[in-house]
């Protein structure tokens, strides 16, 4: 008989700066054109973003990344390498912060398993290594690190857990994503990628994943790459960190998507999507959303935890799934749920999942 699989319980963290509003005043600075300023104007009203946190701190002056003193301040922008310090030590300190908060919800004795999940850097040994380390863990723990996948890491991270606790059910599995998305701000002039870095803020998320009833039952995966989309959502790694590529293409590829009876058939399992008292939907955006609730046809308070999270939030990559599902998990019993997420390809991932006991 098939083990069943819990995600027990759920710990977030964001940093205490909040530099969302700071951000929109630095990049219409950089729109000369008045009639495309005013069109950011619009779009940064439309985003139903209020709040984006961001570990860089503030100058000594209270000012942000982008002022006098901060991070960005200079006509040059930091290099890679520059980033990438600020990574290895900042992720791993946001990433105890999630796993702290987890502790409060779940006893985390006896962990056999770490899965990692982070686009936003690179060091080695790696954050798994370093978090690992810190907290105590057993050398040991099996670790893996999931990087560069984009926002559906986090499918992946579950998934894997999932994949871990049903080859040994006595498997208690800590998942960890943690995305630093602000290392990578880009003093570009272009109306499409200040949107794109509009959408983004820093999070991390931790789960427990074990065979223990409690919590949400981690169900069915399903997986699919939209053709001819692989240019649409990209990082492109360059001497001044990580420039975000995210067209405005992507809402309509995610309809299209959709409306594939093959792939909405493995997300929903041949239910009427309406009838899914659960969605946990990647907050990509608020374009992103409307555009699943639409092309699903949901009813407008579908979607209340996913754009719950993109207002206080923005979009953490892939640690945003994770922050819904804690939303989701605090709630009333969810009897039939569905979790999804996109990423570069154009990818779609997601799981089945249910209030377990």
């Amino acid at each position: 008989m098939p083990v069943s699989v819990y995600l027990n319980a759920i710990g977030t963290a964001v940093p205490d700066h909040d530099i969302h509003h700071a951000f929109i005043g630095w990049a219409r600075e950089r729109l000369t054109d008045p009639r495309v300023a005013k069109l950011f104007d619009r779009m940064a009203v439309r985003s139903a973003i209020e709040h984006r946190w961001s570990i860089l701190p503030p100058t000594g002056e209270g000012g942000s990344p982008v002022d006098a003193g901060g991070f960005y301040a200079d006509a040059a922008q930091p290099g890679t390498a520059a980033r990438m310090v600020l990574y290895a030590d900042a992720a791993p300190a946001l990433g105890i912060a999630a796993i702290e908060a987890l502790g409060a919800h779940a006893k985390l004795d006896e962990i056999t398993h770490f899965v990692v999940a982070s686009c936003t850097g690179f060091v080695a040994p790696g954050i798994d290594q370093i978090i690992a380390r810190r907290i105590g863990l057993s050398p040991s723990v099996e670790r893996l690190l999931i990087g560069f996948m984009g926002c559906y890491a986090a499918v992946a991270a579950l998934r894997t857990a999932r994949h871990i606790v049903r080859s040994d059910p006595a498997a208690r599995v800590l998942v960890l994503s943690v995305e630093l998305s602000t290392l990578h701000l880009q003093d570009v002039a272009e109306i499409e990628p200040l949107l794109a870095m509009l959408q983004f803020g820093d999070g991390a998320a931790a789960a427990l994943v074990t065979g223990e009833p409690g919590g949400f039952v981690i169900g069915e995966p399903f997986a699919t790459t939209l053709p001819d989309s692989d240019e649409l959502i990209r990082w492109d790694i360059t001497d001044r960190g990580f420039a975000m590529h995210l067209s405005g293409e992507v809402p309509a590829r995610i309809a299209a998507g959709l409306a594939d009876p093959a792939f909405a058939q493995a997300a929903t399992g041949g239910r009427d999507p309406r009838e899914i008292d659960g969605w946990a939907v990647h907050a990509g955006g608020r374009s992103i959303l409307d555009t699943v609730e639409g092309a699903l046809h949901l009813s407008p308070r579908a979607l209340t935890a996913s754009r719950g999270v993109l207002a206080d939030n923005g979009n953490m990559s892939s640690a945003t799934l994770i922050f819904v599902l804690a939303r989701l998990l605090a709630g009333p019993p969810v009897a039939d749920g569905v979790a999804l997420a996109f990423g570069p390809g154009l990818a779609a991932e997601g799981f089945g999942f249910r209030s377990g006991t």
